[in-house]
């Protein structure tokens, strides 16, 4: 037998034939695969957000608001799996209130999770405050805004379009509403502002708008203070514009709950601009308000079924309230005093026959109307009729 170097071993037999063996021997651990070795696992690439086409701004008050739709596909056309943070880049002006396009910076951000409290009808809608002080300082100056939004830290989307605007002083806010629950209105008044919220005197208020939301079912008195600090209540909307410090709210229904509020409205060349809110007054208004006593109440005296009974007959106007549940018909033998209930049910028309009353008797009658929350009118006035023996 003989060894070779190398990897190769050959085995001679003797006397008469050879067969060749050949044995290969591997090295374990020297030998690397063609395919390599797996490495540490790469992370997803985070989705950028589509930019923002449809940014529009307008003077609220004291500040800005700011009007987008948030993107909810990537740029890759990807829906977006969450709503992604917003953040609002203001510019300031150069000292010749000229805007400087170099100067955007974050004012604010919107987290993700807090974006559909801005939500109305399917646009974001943000308030961006600016201090009265500075709006006087650079009066008519423009100012501009630009959005972006993020799904993540490491990137964000485009900027959005540019808005730009002019921004003037306004009247301050008006720091006091009063409301009074009427049957047919709520009632509200309010102070007149006399100056801006930067000191300045207004000179150019010509009138009011009002805004209400609704809150339902009515709150209670935790919840109405919620309300009154403004949560919990619906989107606010334009009710009405009254040129005096007052206006009748007459669009309303009992047992639901309001919140209201007033902006003053000042003319600016040909804009129309409006304060900030007022402080907002909750009102709950219920009905405690009776019907009016019926009137026209009339009797008639009649033969009864049988010989010798007989039965008093009463008719009245029918009430004109629209909230009418019935009426109630009390019986007395003493003048002046209701007496006693003679229909357990409220009477749904203006009449009832009494059959229970006695020959030689005098009876005085008094009708009342009821509403269909429970108010019962003060009663009419008193019929009084003499029972005689009813002709055969």
């Amino acid at each position: 037998m003989e060894k070779r170097e190398g990897t190769r071993i050959s085995v001679r037999v003797r006397p008469r034939q050879v067969f060749p063996i050949f044995i290969y021997v591997f090295s374990i651990g020297v030998v690397s695969a063609g395919c390599g070795a797996p490495g540490d696992p790469i992370p997803p690439t985070p989705p950028v957000p589509a930019a923002i086409t449809d940014l529009i701004a307008r003077q609220a008050g004291d500040g800005v608001q700011l009007i987008f739709t948030p993107p909810t596909n990537s740029i890759s056309g990807e829906k977006l799996a969450t709503v992604p943070a917003v953040e609002i880049l203001r510019s300031t002006v150069k000292p010749d209130g000229s805007p400087d396009a170099k100067s955007f910076r974050v004012v604010d951000t919107i987290p993700g999770a807090l974006v559909d409290n801005y939500r109305a009808e399917g646009r974001v809608r943000f308030n961006d405050p600016i201090p009265p002080d500075e709006i006087k300082t650079h009066a008519g100056g423009p100012v501009r805004y630009i959005v972006r939004t993020r799904a993540s830290q490491k990137r964000a989307s485009a900027d959005s379009n540019v808005v730009s605007l002019r921004l003037f002083p306004v009247p301050a806010p008006i720091n006091s509403v009063e409301a009074r629950v009427t049957e047919s209105a709520i009632e509200l008044t309010w102070s007149v502002p006399t100056s801006t919220s930067a000191g300045d005197p207004v000179s150019t208020l010509i009138g009011y708008r009002v805004y209400r939301s609704e809150a339902s079912p009515p709150a209670d008195s935790s919840s109405a203070q919620a309300l009154a600090s403004g949560k919990g209540a619906g989107p606010s909307s334009g009710l009405a514009f009254s040129e005096t410090n007052s206006y009748r709210d007459s669009s309303f229904s009992f047992d639901h709950t309001y919140v209201y509020t007033v902006r003053s409205v000042i003319q600016v060349d040909d804009h129309e601009l409006e304060s900030s809110d007022s402080q907002p007054v909750v009102v709950t208004p219920r009905d405690t308000f009776p019907p009016a006593a019926p009137q026209g109440v009339v009797s008639a005296l009649l033969p009864g079924a049988s010989a010798g009974t007989a039965v008093v007959d009463l008719s009245w106007s029918i009430n004109v309230e629209t909230d009418l549940a019935g009426y109630r018909v009390y019986r007395s033998e003493q003048e002046g005093v209701r007496g006693q209930l003679l229909t357990p049910d409220l009477l749904p028309t203006p009449a009832v026959r009494d059959t229970s009353v006695q020959p030689g008797h005098r009876y005085w009658y008094m009708v009342t109307a009821v509403d269909r929350a429970g108010n019962e009118s003060a009663p009419s006035a008193p019929v009084g009729v003499e029972v005689t023996q009813p002709p055969s």
